[in-house]
């Protein structure tokens, strides 16, 4: 059984990799990973097994904590939650720089990642509904999967930019920072009055017959 300081340890290298990973890609190496941590090589692979390991329990981490983060906003929303979710953006920067590592590996790596979001996203959804917070779809899993879509690709297309105009490494608390000062009203307003003054093209599709 492990006591709790080996939790502690554990989840300090966790931590440590996250932020490694997401600045210098999924090349680092346990040596510098255990160095940013403040352990031995030796004791990153006694906990996690492998680098493959760490990197598995990374993904859950960040998976993890957004999505704990969004369901307590869609569950609960608030006035006090949302500015309180704004002043904190910059906590999740270590996050966002290890998303947008894991878009940017391709291959199996980020669409696995991607099909994590797919699902986390429809959970939102249904606890949204259920919660009378969001207005039920025709079809949550298209609809889960169009959001996870636009909002990962929007994401990731606004932090390439703003690292395509910085001299230097990308500051991620900073970009955050910047993404919810430009982005946050305007998506805010699209979902909550739509943009679309009729319910034409919608209809148009919804009533096409198969062979149209």
């Amino acid at each position: 059984m492990r006591s709790a300081d080996d939790l502690t340890t554990k989840a300090r290298i966790r931590d440590a990799a996250i932020v490694a990973f997401g600045e210098q890609g999924f090349a680092v190496g346990v040596r510098a990973i255990a160095t940013a941590a403040g352990v031995s090589p030796g004791l990153v692979i006694h906990h996690f097994g492998s680098k493959d390991g760490l990197k598995g329990e990374c993904d859950d981490w960040v998976r993890e904590v957004i999505r704990k983060a969004k369901l307590e906003y869609i569950e609960h929303p608030s006035p006090n939650g949302l500015l309180q979710s704004l002043s904190e953006i910059e906590d999740f920067a270590p996050y966002m720089a290890y998303l947008m590592r894991s878009f940017q590996s391709g291959g199996s790596l980020m669409k696995s990642f991607f099909d994590n979001m797919v699902e986390d996203v429809e959970q939102y959804l249904v606890a949204g509904i259920a919660a009378g917070t969001l207005r039920a779809p025709s079809d949550v899993k298209a609809t889960a999967k169009y959001v996870a879509t636009t909002n990962g690709g929007g994401m990731m297309l606004f932090l390439q930019l703003y690292a395509a105009e910085q001299d230097g490494p990308v500051d991620f608390r900073k970009a955050l920072r910047e993404y919810a000062d430009r982005m946050m009203m305007p998506a805010l307003e699209l979902y909550t009055n739509g943009m679309l003054t009729d319910s034409m093209a919608l209809d148009t599709l919804t009533n096409r017959s198969p062979d149209s």
